[in-house]
């Protein structure tokens, strides 16, 4: 039966529009001026609602909306929305102008003293263009310690923000990135994933944890949950735990998450998905896949060209991809980091003839291209981490939920499963360097010589396999309930649940429902599923959007750091490397009117 889904009331107007469905079936009731808007349509409901009722809008947050529309429900009087607030003063724009200079350098990763060289462009811009006005420069306040203490400031705003939408969170999952570094101290970096009533998915760094001075597992645990509480959120509310692979987070009887899965355990707790292969999966996967250590010969490689061939024309392109990655002043650290990728690996290779050349200009041994072993382990790897790379950059598109994350992680296993044979049986279709070096080994050996031992390479893509199994093993339990979170029409009512059978049977009876799941994405369907009539379905979207399906905010936050190292390096405290960490990779707008008036709340 077909429905014109153009004329049909959507539950979500109530908050955006303040209406509800009239009680007689037909058009929609204003809760405000209690008129009827007769076409159900959303443009019309939209009309009615900009043109009387638009002054609404200052109740944007997400608790003072549900506020609002309870209180109207209840037929109490429509409270007026609170007056503008007065302008600016000229006093209080200049401090509006340096909070967002402080924002900008922050995001940026510059110096603190790089303000006075922004006032000495902006000057001389001014005096060249508009000579009347470059005496409000001196109003603003370029010094570093000001600088300092507006970072600051934002970073408590930011915060305050983050933990009033954490008290409507109805689930959440934590991502624990133990890779970043600083100089030579190593941080732990605490992603919350949280997931409100309606659906809305949020994002933000945590809390920012020394590794130095939390040396010991049980004082890293304390310290999360400290972080935890101070956001007021509860282990009771916790759905899921993404994290690197490292002993210290996955040691079987040692790592954080067995402690933080113990403390979670009660009654009232769900189980807590743990899974660990999202987090710098190239980074951390090349470590079972480099046979014969060809990372640290590269990087040896690599040092020399920045030292002695920055002037070659071969090199141009893989000095500038260098920089751009992590800017001209690089640690050893960053650049094994850097090395560890497929695509960093893949153009090396392409230049092997050119660095071998260029070695042996500078009187460098050249050992490893007479060695048949080595370079057939470098041709695998840079395939391997290829393939990798491919899953890498799928792991790191966000707003896809983690059902469809689980699906490439599936697809992948497919595919290790098809290099696995095809080794076997030397088959290199899908191994494009491994068979570019192999084709120019046979012009210089034997036919009778084996080139390569194909049980050496089923090793590694066995050992591969065994890391993917183990690292997605809790995602593989939930696998049904993944399966009900995307497809809810398709999936069978007697594979579900028993508690949820009825509900998804009567779900799938309803035709307007069909008709939204159709043509809106996940997210905004589920958003507009009754709690009241779906209650475990509800219940279960919320838990299956609260798991991290990306891996993209510690990317954000670790290209941040590789990219600033010198500048991050610098003396800092711990307050404001989390500062500066929260402002890179945050989506919340800083309350900019209630900063430059003073009126942030205290520190939480």
């Amino acid at each position: 039966m077909e429905v014109d889904e153009s004329r049909v009331f959507r539950a979500e107007w109530t908050q955006r529009y303040l209406v509800v469905e009239s009680p007689e079936g037909e058009g929609a009731l204003c809760l405000v001026c209690r008129r009827l808007v007769v076409a159900t349509r959303e443009r019309d409901v939209r009309r009615h609602y900009e043109a009387e009722h638009d002054s609404y809008e200052r109740y944007s947050a997400e608790g003072e909306r549900a506020a609002l529309v309870e209180r109207l429900r209840r037929g109490e009087a429509a409270v007026a929305p609170p007056p503008p607030p007065p302008p600016l003063g000229p006093a209080e724009r200049a401090a509006r102008a340096g909070l967002g200079l402080a924002r900008l350098l922050a995001r940026q990763g510059r110096g603190w003293a790089e303000g006075a060289f922004v006032r000495q462009c902006l000057e001389e811009t001014l005096r060249a263009v508009l000579p009347e006005h470059a005496g409000v420069l001196d109003t603003i306040d370029w010094s570093p310690d000001a600088a300092r203490q507006r970072v600051l400031s934002i970073h408590r705003d930011l915060r305050g923000q983050l933990f009033t939408r954490a008290k409507a969170f109805k689930a959440y999952s934590l991502a624990l990135d133990d890779q970043a570094f600083v100089a030579y101290e190593n941080y732990l970096l605490v992603f919350v994933r949280g997931v409100s009533q309606d659906l809305q998915v949020h994002e933000e760094l945590l809390t920012v944890v020394n590794l130095t001075r939390h040396f010991s597992v049980g004082a890293l645990m304390a310290a999360v949950l400290e972080a935890l509480r101070a956001a007021g959120l509860s282990l009771q509310r916790m759905v899921g735990l993404s994290t690197t692979h490292t002993l210290r987070m996955v040691g079987e009887n040692s790592g954080l998450v067995s402690y933080m899965r113990e403390k979670a355990v009660s009654p009232n707790c769900w189980n807590v998905i743990h899974y660990s292969g999202f987090l710098h999966l190239e980074l951390l996967s090349s470590y079972d896949v480099d046979v014969n250590q060809i990372i640290n010969t590269v990087s040896e490689w690599i040092v020399l060209i920045k030292t002695r061939g920055v002037r070659r024309p071969e090199f141009q392109a893989l000095l500038t991809e260098s920089e751009s990655e992590h800017g001209e002043r690089v640690s050893g650290r960053c650049l094994n980091n850097w090395l560890r990728k497929g695509k960093t690996l893949k153009l090396i290779f392409s230049l092997r003839k050119e660095i071998e050349a260029f070695l042996v200009s500078i009187g460098a041994t050249t050992v490893h291209f007479s060695d048949k072993q080595w370079l057939c382990d470098f041709g695998f790897l840079v395939d391997i981490m290829d393939h990798l790379r491919e899953l890498s950059e799928l792991l790191k598109v966000s707003k896809v939920f983690a059902a469809a994350a689980f699906d490439h992680i599936c697809t992948f296993e497919v595919k290790l499963n098809l290099l696995q044979r095809h080794i076997e049986e030397k088959n290199l279709t899908h191994f494009a360097a491994f068979r570019e070096v192999v084709d120019e080994l046979k012009q210089h050996l034997k036919e009778d010589q084996k080139i390569f031992e194909p049980d050496r390479y089923q090793v590694v893509i066995c050992r591969l396999q065994k890391e993917f199994e183990r690292h997605f093993k809790d995602l593989r339990f939930i696998k049904k309930d993944l399966e009900l979170f995307a497809n809810p029409f398709n999936f069978k009512p007697e594979y579900a649940p028993i508690s949820v059978r009825v509900e998804l049977t009567k779900l799938q009876a309803n035709t307007n429902l069909w008709n939204d799941y159709r043509i809106k994405d996940l997210g905004q369907f589920y958003a507009g599923l009754s709690a009241e009539s779906y209650p475990i379905i509800k219940g279960v979207a919320c838990k299956v959007a609260s798991l991290f399906d990306s891996s993209e905010i510690c990317e954000k936050a670790y290209s941040y750091l590789i990219r600033n190292q010198h500048t991050l390096s610098q003396p800092l405290t711990d307050e404001h490397l989390h500062a500066l960490f929260r402002i890179a990779t945050t989506e919340i707008e800083p309350q900019w009117d209630d900063l430059v008036r003073g009126r942030n709340e205290p520190n939480p």
